[in-house]
């Protein structure tokens, strides 16, 4: 049933972009390079991806997994903190660390506890590196958008932290509002997406195996579960990075470290 597409239907695929293009030209956008370099990134680096997997999943070596798992980590970490406007003391680290902690944690609890290690313990690259993708890509984007409006919260409600840690009050007391909307911000790309799957569009694995023939249930019940592991790894990915960053910039006598927030343009402490 599955339909193997070949370079020409791809290149056909490619060509839509040119509606971009369209677009960014009649409304003087100057988003033309842009738009260039982003299809031409998207074709490298997925043929790359391809390659790789292929090698991967061909040998099932549990070293290869394992350092693959390790470079998508990164990358997703170093990508967030390359979105953030306003740069904090060591964010890459926290990222790095709420990442890999939030990550991880919610890819091992669903192949242990939800697939059962008996479904993928002849094949474990087929599972292990799409789930931590699927999570990966998700908590990448809670991370930098609560790192940024944490930042830009901090920055814009100075005057009433410092009032609040003047009159006796503590970091926490000062910095929760703050903390609060970030975590918000972070978590609102999930939800929106939860409240509209399947009404509004059928998401990209579901998608994926309709075309290959799974039975329409089967594909609902692994949408399921992937919406809410990710769901999980942003929620946790981002109140993560958000207590980390918080507690960068409050010291143990409860003062403000503002001057240690720093706009994109300026060297960041990281």
């Amino acid at each position: 049933m599955f339909h193997a597409l070949s370079y020409l239907d791809v290149a056909i695929a490619a060509c839509l972009v040119l509606i971009n293009a369209a677009i960014s030209l009649g409304l003087q956008l100057g988003l033309e390079k842009r738009l260039a370099w982003a299809s031409f990134r998207t074709i490298v680096q997925l043929s790359l991806v391809g390659l790789v997997l292929e090698k991967v999943f061909a040998l099932q070596n549990w070293l290869l997994m394992l350092g693959l798992a390790l470079m998508m980590t990164t990358v997703a970490a170093w990508s967030a903190v390359g979105r953030v406007e306003h740069k904090m003391p060591l964010m890459k680290i926290n990222s790095l660390l709420s990442i890999f902690a939030s990550s991880w944690f919610v890819t091992a609890v669903t192949l242990f506890a939800v697939i059962g290690h008996d479904a993928w313990k002849d094949h474990p690259a087929h599972y292990i590196i799409p789930f931590l993708g699927l999570v990966l890509g998700n908590t990448l984007n809670g991370i930098s958008l609560g790192m940024d409006k944490l930042g830009d919260q901090l920055k814009r409600r100075r005057g009433e932290i410092e009032m609040i840690l003047s009159l006796g009050g503590t970091r926490w007391e000062a910095a929760r509002s703050a903390v609060q909307n970030a975590v918000r911000t972070g978590m609102i790309p999930i939800l929106n997406s939860m409240l509209v799957v399947g009404l509004v569009s059928l998401p990209g694995v579901m998608t994926g195996q309709l075309l290959s023939g799974t039975s329409p249930i089967e594909a609902v019940k692994y949408q399921i579960v992937i919406m809410f592991i990710i769901a999980a790894g942003t929620a946790l990915g981002t109140i993560s990075v958000v207590l980390l960053s918080y507690r960068r910039l409050f010291n143990t006598s409860h003062q403000f470290l503002y001057d240690e927030i720093r706009d994109s343009n300026s060297r960041s402490g990281s």
